[in-house]
């Protein structure tokens, strides 16, 4: 399946990302006003299926670019679950440079499988960390 992941917000339209967000546990009754302050203040990535325009894929980033980075909403509509897509946006954004030697940190109930696939660490039942 052929994909691209996109990194300019300005490529990402806020209506697809609520669209996928609210479908999660975590994002579902979070105020549309929210969702777009975190997306301005956030470093994105949006992933494409190049058969279609549709966002199927979400997620983001928040950091200083020094010491830490916080990885959040990661989120691939239903529909194309258990295609790998998944593995390749988290890939794609743990590979970044401009990540290169800053610690991971995010927080998850049920995917911590898929984070420890790329240096993240159970510290508790929810937080994980990636040492740089």
């Amino acid at each position: 399946m052929d994909y691209r992941i996109v990194e300019d917000i300005n490529k990402i339209k806020l209506d697809d990302i609520v669209r996928l967000l609210r479908t999660t546990y975590w994002a579902e009754k979070r105020p549309v006003e929210n969702i777009e302050k975190s997306v301005k203040n956030s470093k994105c990535y949006g992933l494409y299926i190049e058969e279609n325009a549709n966002l199927v894929g979400f997620a983001r980033i928040i950091t200083d670019y020094a010491t830490n980075y916080y990885l959040s909403d990661v989120i691939i509509d239903e529909e194309y679950r258990s295609r790998g897509l998944g593995k390749a946006l988290v890939s794609h954004i743990v590979s970044s440079p401009e990540l290169q030697g800053l610690r991971g940190i995010l927080v998850t109930r049920d995917a911590q499988k898929l984070y420890s696939q790329y240096g993240f660490e159970v510290v508790n039942d929810r937080a994980m960390l990636r040492q740089p």
